[in-house]
């Protein structure tokens, strides 16, 4: 399950992003190249953020497609699956490209946590 070790490295970096501010959610965007399964990565995600100022963030996870450009019809499309063939023809003869990032998009604070008040006395 290598979704744990790329958990692990998100929170340490949500952790040095964050400071000392609770983090309520963080959208994390994953490429299919990964072959991140999201069962397994909300698992490992909390595994990895338990006891952190991250353990109870709510993770928004977006899968981002790969292109796949097929060699025999010159045909071209997405796919999130790696072992994809061509979307037009159905020859396994592509090249596939993009769909390799890891991306921490956005981080939201938990303000009553950090002592601030939503709401006015």
């Amino acid at each position: 399950m290598h979704e744990i070790g790329m958990c692990e490295g998100l929170v340490e970096l949500i952790q040095r992003q964050a400071g000392s501010r609770r983090v309520a959610s963080a959208r994390i965007r994953v490429g299919a190249r990964h072959a991140v399964v999201g069962d397994a990565f909300d698992q490992a995600f909390s595994l990895a953020a338990a006891g952190t100022i991250v353990q109870d963030a709510v993770v928004d996870l977006v899968i981002t497609p790969m292109t796949v450009d097929c060699r025999t019809c010159g045909g071209q499309g997405e796919s999130a699956d790696p072992l994809t063939a061509c979307p037009h023809c159905g020859d396994d003869t592509v090249d596939l490209s993009g769909g390799d990032e890891l991306i921490l998009e956005s981080l939201t604070f938990d303000e009553e946590a950090a002592g601030v008040s939503r709401h006015p006395r």
